[in-house]
């Protein structure tokens, strides 16, 4: 790619799942700001129409689909275009690291994220984090690896961001405790005899913010922010009674970073992911945008509660993943992921997913000091037995 007609401050952006929510919204960003940003790679798992449509807009140099059944339909439809078109998900940890790209920004679903994640990290690439299950499944290994390749890992998800915008100009300041906020989901203050008959359509309709299936389902659950709690504790080299949960229904307050002097700093903001997204991309300096803005008057009150571990198992089971730590944070991702699939297809019942998981978290074999090949082997033996049992689960 001959970059001499890019001006020097222009970022070239990579972004591995262009067609998801973060992925989309990342490119509504770009979009306004062309003299900024210009998009290197974009890569979309099945969703070819729209990838083709993207493609065809932002015009990188390369663009992966990683169903390979589609690439000969992705391939002919940017035929008129010098679109170098790749197939299959090896592609993904290949286009990680091209040269040719400033940061690359992580908004593919599930573990898949990790092979990638790595691959540019090995390549000296600053990482915008949208793909939690990278430091979920692999967390040691993967801010070792960034450290010693001297690489940025950026947070995305808005409540990780909110902890990071607050600790910039804090470096020299010691840590007493984060606040996580949470918004409760579709199904705050629900009972568990509720829950045992909730369907998908009733779990999908999140109150503030708007997400893709997956991440939706992991909200409703509380597993989100278990994975949240996980992620965290790598972001930021916290030890696990550091890291609270609070429940804060309006969404606002996106997380809350208290010092040893007791002082406390919160972000705060409308329910808008293309803000994270956006600071992300142009850490550390801030952009001018026409985002909607924050009215307190719009927002009178502010409300805050304890998380129901008891009700929503799945963030007790993060937490307790956490302290076991070695592998056990690994199994309880692969587990939720093939359980909310499940459930997501009417295979599997609300509560029983936490079910599954546990299970899942008892039967498989613990790694006390995993290596990245132990993490992938857990990966998969995980879904194998996750899958066994949610065949044998009844709706």
């Amino acid at each position: 790619m001959n970059n001499t007609k890019i001006k020097q401050s222009v970022k070239l952006i990579t972004i591995l799942g262009s067609t998801g929510s973060i992925g989309t919204q990342a490119l509504e960003v770009i979009r306004d700001n062309p003299s900024i940003f210009k998009v290197s790679v974009l890569s979309a798992l099945k969703n070819s129409e729209l990838l083709i449509q993207q493609a065809r807009e932002f015009k990188p140099e390369t663009v992966v689909i990683c169903d390979e059944s589609q690439y000969s339909y992705v391939k002919d439809s940017l035929s008129d275009l010098k679109i170098n078109v790749l197939a299959g998900e090896a592609a993904l940890s290949e286009v990680a690291a091209y040269p040719q790209s400033d940061i690359v920004l992580t908004a593919l679903m599930g573990s898949v994220g990790l092979k990638p994640t790595i691959a540019a990290i090995k390549a000296g690439k600053n990482i915008a984090l949208a793909n939690k299950e990278t430091l979920v499944v692999a967390g040691e290994y993967i801010t070792n690896l960034a450290k010693t390749h001297q690489v940025k890992i950026l947070p995305v998800d808005s409540e990780h961001s909110a902890i990071f915008q607050c600790l910039v100009g804090e470096e020299q300041n010691e840590i007493e405790k984060i606040y996580l906020t949470a918004s409760g989901g579709p199904f705050l203050g629900k009972d568990k005899n509720f829950l045992s008959s909730v369907k998908k359509e009733q779990a999908l309709k999140h109150p503030n913010w708007v997400m893709g299936a997956k991440i939706t389902i992991d909200s409703a659950s509380l597993m989100n922010k278990g994975l949240e709690v996980i992620e965290a504790k790598w972001l930021f080299n916290l030890a696990v009674d550091q890291i609270d949960i609070i429940v804060h229904p309006q969404s606002i307050i996106h997380s809350i970073v208290q010092f040893t002097d007791g002082s406390m700093k919160a972000q705060m903001g409308v329910p808008d992911m293309k803000l994270p997204i956006q600071y992300a991309l142009n850490y550390p300096d801030r952009l001018k945008n026409n985002f909607k803005r924050f009215n307190f008057l719009d927002y009178p009150n502010f409300s805050f509660q304890k998380a129901d571990t008891e009700t929503f198992k799945n963030l007790d089971l993060a937490f307790k993943s956490l302290r076991k730590g070695g592998n056990m944070p690994c199994i309880l991702n692969a587990a939720n992921e093939i359980v909310v699939e499940a459930f997501l297809k009417d295979k599997i019942g609300f509560l029983r997913m936490s079910e599954v998981i546990e299970q899942c978290m008892e039967e498989i074999g613990f790694i006390e000091k995993p290596q990245l090949a132990d993490y992938l082997e857990t990966d998969k033996h995980s879904r194998i037995l996750a899958g066994e049992l949610v065949t044998k689960s009844k709706v």
